[in-house]
C-alpha cells in the first residue's frame, strides 16, 4: 500500500517548485513562463518601445554619427600632436612609446567606424530590433 506522500523529496522536486507563499507550482509552468513567455514579451516591448517612438531612432543616429566624427577628429588631433612631440624628443623610449599612442589611438578609431555598420548589419542578419530601425553606419 503506496502512498502518493510518501515519495522520496527528489521525486517531488522534479514536478513541482515550492514557492515563498507555500505554494506548489507545475515545474512545467515555470519552464514555459521562462523559456517561451518572456523573450517574446521583452522583444515586443523593446522593439515598441524605440521604434514607436517618433524623434528616438533619429537622435540615436544623430548621437553615433556624432560621437564617430568627433573619435575621427580625435585621432587627428592625437596624431598630429604625438608627431610635434615626437619631433623634439631625442630620447628612443619616448619615441617609442609615442609611436605605441599612436597605434593606439589607430586601432580606437577603428573600432570606433567599423562597430555602427557592424551592429547594423548583424543586428538585421540576427533579427535585432533596434538594428532594424536605427542606422548606426556614419556616413
Amino acid at each position: 500500500m503506496q502512498q502518493s506522500d510518501t515519495d522520496s523529496p527528489q521525486e517531488k522536486s522534479k514536478t513541482t517548485i515550492q514557492s515563498a507563499a507555500g505554494l506548489k507550482i507545475p515545474f512545467t509552468i515555470v519552464v514555459l513562463s521562462l523559456i517561451v513567455v518572456e523573450p517574446a514579451l521583452a522583444q515586443e516591448t523593446s522593439q515598441g518601445a524605440v521604434c514607436s517612438a517618433d524623434k528616438l531612432p533619429g537622435m540615436i543616429e544623430g548621437f553615433f554619427q556624432l560621437t564617430t566624427g568627433l573619435g575621427i577628429v580625435g585621432l587627428a588631433v592625437v596624431w598630429q600632436a604625438d608627431s610635434l612631440i615626437e619631433m623634439f624628443t631625442l630620447n628612443p623610449e619616448q619615441k617609442k612609446a609615442l609611436k605605441r599612442h599612436k597605434r593606439s589611438a589607430m586601432k580606437s578609431t577603428i573600432v570606433l567606424v567599423v562597430l555602427g555598420p557592424l551592429y547594423t548589419v548583424a543586428g538585421s542578419m540576427m533579427g535585432l530590433p533596434l538594428a532594424q530601425c536605427v542606422d548606426l553606419v556614419p556616413w
